[in-house]
């Protein structure tokens, strides 16, 4: 079970939002760079960022702060000698050239979230340009996906849209329960689970994360085909840390990685 430190990128500052609202940002750093090296020097294993200005505006916002975090990223590997720590990167993504940009840059997984449900043509397309490094963002509230940083509600069901973009060829599915995001109420591990269990590829799990329980509780259903959990407001505000939760996952886990 992976546990993978969130940074959320608004207006070049890592910031916490409660339920998507960017009237609702809590300022965690003005410097995302040496955010994300804390992260790493805890432990982490994978970074997750999140462009909240491009997720708004449909188009890259952050770009300089993403590519200072890239920097320490590359850094750190190579001062410590390990195999570089993947990053994985969502909001604002439409278009191939920009996957392509960020790719380049250093990113190792794209993720696309509103682009594919209102544009599935561009996520095949994205699936085929780029085999290997593209993760679909599904954001749901009772079993529907949101859109446009959850500020619309498209009707689909989930797992309709899972099982559909499964076949494209992506990568793996980011599971969030909008409901439960930044209000730290804990993973809705049922439904969860119950999209893992409609697919074959890996869900990692993102929203409500609380405290060492959820990892246990998250931990006990891994098999079912959740690989990851996206660590926000909880290792921020220290109701989790990330070091001890990360080894009590290994230590129940027996050590897997994703």
């Amino acid at each position: 079970m992976l546990l993978i430190p969130a940074i959320d990128l608004k207006d070049g500052h890592c910031v916490r939002l409660k339920q998507g609202d960017m009237d609702l940002a809590t300022v965690f750093s003005e410097d995302p760079a040496e955010m994300a090296l804390h992260w790493l020097k805890k432990g982490a294993r994978r970074l997750h960022l999140v462009d909240l200005n491009g997720a708004f505006a449909g188009k890259p916002k952050n770009e300089s702060a993403i590519k200072s975090i890239l920097q320490v990223v590359q850094e750190y590997a190579q001062d410590n000698d390990i195999e570089e720590i993947p990053v994985q990167l969502g909001g604002g993504i439409r278009d191939l050239d920009t996957i392509e940009r960020y790719l380049d840059d250093g990113i190792s997984y794209i993720i696309v979230g509103t682009a594919a449900v209102k544009n599935p043509g561009f996520l095949h397309d994205a699936c085929g340009a780029f085999p290997g490094s593209i993760i679909v963002g599904l954001d749901a509230k009772d079993g529907k996906v949101a859109t446009d940083g959850w500020s619309k509600m498209s009707g689909h069901e989930v797992i309709d849209l899972a099982r559909k973009f499964e076949g494209y060829g992506v990568e793996s599915i980011i599971y969030t329960d909008i409901g439960r995001d930044g209000m730290m109420g804990g993973v809705n591990i049922e439904a969860t689970v119950r999209l893992a269990q409609a697919v074959k590829i890996p869900i990692i799990a993102s929203g409500g994360l609380h405290n060492l329980a959820d990892v246990e509780a998250l931990c006990a259903v891994q098999d079912e085909g959740i690989e990851g959990v996206i660590c926000g407001r909880s290792i921020y505000e220290g109701t989790l840390d990330l070091e001890s939760a990360q080894a009590r996952a290994d230590e129940l886990t027996e050590g897997e990685q994703a």
